[in-house]
């Protein structure tokens, strides 16, 4: 695998080091800290953490591609024209050399080697420290645990086959990504590792991640845009749902809601389009990014993917909202220029302004909500009444929906849900995965813009996975190529 730099610009300081030849990973050095030497003071290991915050959330990876990307391959999202972005996505015409995939993977493993060597460096430094010292120190080992742990589960959804797949299929064995427990050195030879690996590599740094917190004293430095305790939660609760471990994806949940004191509240258009006018704004959500009007991504931001660049809710997306729904005064909005529709922005709406500076919410109560929900149909026992009493919590946004509507058998019950976390989720990247984990045959590309019309239907979606990027493979330090990939692409 590559040796990744670590850019720490976040904190105005950047980190040395060699890659392979891509330019796009060159930076200059600058007075700061350099990872492989510096982190020997808990003040230095501060600044680390967060230039590694500042890696997750560059538009390569959660502030853009890593989030988008689950939305563009699933069946909710449709592309206008008037632009090229994320057409090979969206279109199905995936390579090896796709530009967002490799981003993806080479930001996504910046994320992952920082916190690797962070975690290495607190190591190193724990126990000789004052107690105030020793608990900072805990927390920002904490952050990097949870974030190693939140990169490697986007990549292995990303780069590797769901995990579990309705209770029928079970992937652990296929092959997932690299698991970094130590940081990799230059031109060192690494493998892929099982996605069933993986997820336990997941796991783990989540619950190291809340055992830190535990030993720093505290829940988290107390703003959305750090991971804290009841992030973490909410991050195991979905990934035990990716598991299909139903009763422990409820009970994370359960813990995420209680410890975030956060619940669903926008039930009126004016309430919840005030959850996107950025910041603090979305009072629903558990963590998000720090991107704000003085740190974005301009061009390259999900603002614009789902502005100019022609990003809409699909004709099926957009049969799934009734008019008394409050989401539709985001999804359904439009406006006209020259030959093309657009939307304003949905949930990048940002109050109406510059779209670019609204940010993405990653863990928030809704997700909690409609997790609870599944797992109450899916987990060890069904219990009909509480799955629909959590569903309503969040299906209520459509002022007309009654509990009655809901279904009244475990099947309808279901199908509802998979329509709400559809509706509800639109914009947080989970399309993708929820397609192929429920095993649905899937319509993708949709193909016009009035009509519900695909391109490929009947899609065997769950046996899908993308492709690691050939330069990382012709890199030549060990990581392969997933045997046949293309053969599962939809025809």
């Amino acid at each position: 695998m590559k040796k990744i730099i670590i850019n720490l610009l976040l904190c105005g300081i950047t980190s040395f080091s060699l890659t392979s030849c891509e330019d796009f990973l060159q930076t200059d050095y600058n007075e700061g800290v350099d990872v492989d030497n510096g982190l020997e003071t808990v003040n230095n290991i501060e600044y680390a953490i967060n230039g590694t915050y500042y890696q997750l959330f560059r538009q390569y990876f959660a502030g853009n591609y890593a989030i988008t990307i689950g939305d563009m391959a699933g069946d909710m999202a449709y592309l206008n024209g008037s632009a090229a972005h994320w057409t090979s996505i969206n279109h199905y015409n995936v390579t090896p050399d796709d530009s967002y995939l490799l981003y993806i993977w080479d930001y996504g493993y910046k994320v992952v080697d920082n916190s690797a060597r962070i975690i290495k460096a607190g190591k190193e430094l724990s126990g000789t420290l004052s107690e105030t010292d020793e608990k900072s120190l805990k927390l920002y080992m904490a952050e990097a645990y949870g974030l190693r742990g939140y990169a490697m589960l986007m990549m292995t959804n990303i780069f590797g086959k769901q995990v579990k797949v309705n209770g029928t299929k079970d992937n652990s064995d296929a092959n997932g990504i690299v698991i970094v427990d130590e940081p990799v050195e230059a031109f060192a030879q690494v493998s892929r590792s099982s996605v069933g690996a993986c997820y336990e590599a997941i796991l783990n740094d989540f619950q190291q991640a809340l055992d830190c917190y535990a030993a720093s004293g505290t829940t988290g430095r107390g703003v959305t845009e750090y991971l804290s305790v009841a992030a973490i939660e909410g991050l195991m609760a979905r990934t035990y749902l990716y598991l299909e471990e139903f009763d422990k994806a409820k009970e994370y949940a359960d813990k995420a809601l209680k410890d975030s004191g956060k619940d669903v509240m926008a039930y009126t258009e004016e309430d919840y389009k005030a959850l996107y006018n950025g910041g603090d704004s979305n009072s629903e959500s558990i963590f998000r990014l720090a991107i704000d009007s003085n740190n974005n991504w301009a061009a390259n931001s999900c603002g614009n993917v789902w502005t100019t660049y022609g990003g809409l809710p699909s004709p099926k997306m957009c049969n799934l909202i009734e008019e008394t729904d409050c989401r539709g005064s985001l999804y359904l909005t439009r406006k006209v220029s020259g030959s093309y529709t657009y939307m304003e922005g949905g949930k990048f709406y940002f109050g109406g302004g510059n779209t670019a500076y609204a940010t993405n919410y990653i863990v928030n109560a809704p997700e909690m909500y409609l997790i609870i929900a599944e797992a109450n149909l899916r987990g060890t026992t069904t219990d009909l009444n509480a799955a629909k009493e959590s569903l309503l919590k969040v299906a209520k946004r459509n002022s007309a929906i009654t509990l009655d509507d809901l279904g009244s058998t475990k099947e309808e019950v279901f199908a509802f849900l998979k329509d709400e976390r559809a509706r509800e989720l639109f914009q947080e990247g989970f399309r993708f995965y929820d397609l192929r984990r429920w095993d649905e045959k899937a319509e993708v590309y949709a193909d016009n813009l009035d009509n519900v019309s695909y391109k490929f239907t009947n899609f065997a979606i769950s046996e899908f996975c993308y492709p690691i990027p050939a330069s990382e493979v012709n890199a030549g330090f060990g990581v392969e190529q997933t045997a046949d990939w293309s053969n599962y692409l939809p025809k």
